[in-house]
Order: C-alpha cells, then sequence, then structure tokens
C-alpha cells in the first residue's frame, strides 16, 4: 500500500478485507482478508497509477482501494471458481 508502513498495512488489509467480506457475502477468516486486502490495495493501486499516473493517498485513500480492489479479488474468485 502506497506510503504505509507494515504494521499499519496489514491493520488496513484486515478492515478492508472485512469490509468486502460484508459487502460480497463471503466468509473467510481473519489471515483470508488480511491477505484479500492487501493483495486488492496492491492490484488497484497497480491498475490506478497505470491509467490515471496516482493513486489516493493517505490511510483512509488506502482503505478505499483496498475494499475495492478486494471486491474485485472477490468477484474474479467468484468468476472463475463458478466455471470450474
Amino acid at each position: 500500500m502506497e506510503g504505509l508502513g507494515w504494521i499499519l498495512t496489514i491493520v488496513v488489509g484486515g478492515i478492508a478485507g472485512w469490509i468486502a467480506e460484508k459487502i460480497m457475502k463471503t466468509d473467510t477468516g481473519l489471515l483470508m482478508n488480511i491477505i484479500i486486502g492487501i493483495l486488492g490495495a496492491v492490484i488497484l493501486n497497480a491498475i490506478l497509477v497505470a491509467v490515471i499516473g496516482e493513486t489516493f493517498g493517505g490511510v483512509i485513500g488506502q482503505l478505499v482501494v483496498a475494499v475495492i480492489g478486494a471486491c474485485i479479488l472477490i468477484w474474479l474468485y467468484r468468476l472463475i471458481r463458478g466455471r470450474g
């Protein structure tokens, strides 16, 4: 996550994963919430930088990016799993 330390990245990733879990109505554990939140933030940050040249700053901005990215990851997982 852009400009956050390791501890804050884990905390924000966990919160983002938990929010995405509630939005997407899934049932994952704490560790999976953290992983989904961090991966979602990394992927969406890369997309935002490639498309518009920047990303949202600060803890709240990164939380928003992580939640959206985590929701996209859960959606993609369901899309792939549904075909197999």
